[in-house]
Order: C-alpha cells, then structure tokens, then sequence
C-alpha cells in the first residue's frame, strides 16, 4: 500500500517517540465486531490532545483569557488490518512538520502483536479566538513540537 505522506515506512514508523494506549470498546464497534471506521478519528483526536500535553500547547489554549486555539485543517485516515472489540492499540503521535502557524501531525496505531493497524496525518492550525486568522508559532513553539 502506498500513502502519499509516508515516503520510507520503515524510518517513518522509527521516529515516533510519543505513543497513549486505547482499548477498543463494544460501543466502537459494528455489528461484525470491527472498529467503526469513524472511531479513529476519536483515538487521534485524544493522542493528539495528550501529545499536546506534553509539548506544552493545551495549557495556553485552554486558557479562557489566551488569545489562540487550535483546528484541525484537515484529517485523512489509511486503514491496513482490521481491528475488534476489545484489541489494545498503541496510537502514537508526532509532528512531522512544522509550518508559519499550522504543523503536519501523523499518527500510527499498532496493535499488541506490534502490527501497524491504521496511519494518519492531520494538519493542525493555530488561530487568533476572535479573528479566526491564523497566528504564527513563537519559536519556543515551534521547537517544543519536536518531542
């Protein structure tokens, strides 16, 4: 299988340091016991807010008096082996690149026998809260994505 962002998937796969581990529930699952296919988008959503966590960005932008927030841009998803009730993941996350105001966040989830279960990458966009423009990172931002 060929993904467009992932150019050599042995050193891609090398470089993720930061991982949060899920366990897939009953209710994410379809009548087959397979892991819905919108769910992952979820188990992105929650490794990306921990993986902001621990470079620092949630405590600015939860701040009821900060002036940024974060939106995704976009979301893309590749699914590789099918996942079932009950199976624990590794979703792990990084920043592949580093842009003015937005970085490129890719994920990967491996399951217990370390089989890579689906990829994903996003890119994320730090935004003025009242005028939705967009705000460039300070350079202690930019270097804290690099976890």
């Amino acid at each position: 299988m060929r993904i467009s962002y992932i150019e050599d998937m042995e050193k891609w796969i090398e470089e993720f340091t930061f991982s949060v581990p899920v366990s897939v529930r009953f209710s994410e699952t379809d009548m087959y016991g397979h892991l819905n296919n919108t769910v992952t988008f979820t188990y992105f959503e929650y490794a990306r807010i921990e993986f902001l966590k621990e470079v620092g960005r949630m405590a600015d932008w939860l701040d009821p008096k900060g002036t940024t927030i974060p939106v995704v841009a976009d979301l893309q998803c590749y699914y590789m082996k099918q996942v079932f009730f009950d199976e624990k993941l590794s979703i792990f996350v990084k920043a592949a690149s580093v842009g003015n105001s937005s970085v490129d966040i890719h994920y990967m989830a491996k399951n217990n026998n370390n089989e890579l279960v689906f990829t994903g990458r996003g890119t994320l966009v730090q935004i003025d809260r009242k005028t939705g423009k967009s705000v460039p990172w300070e350079s202690q931002q930019k270097t804290a994505f690099s976890l």
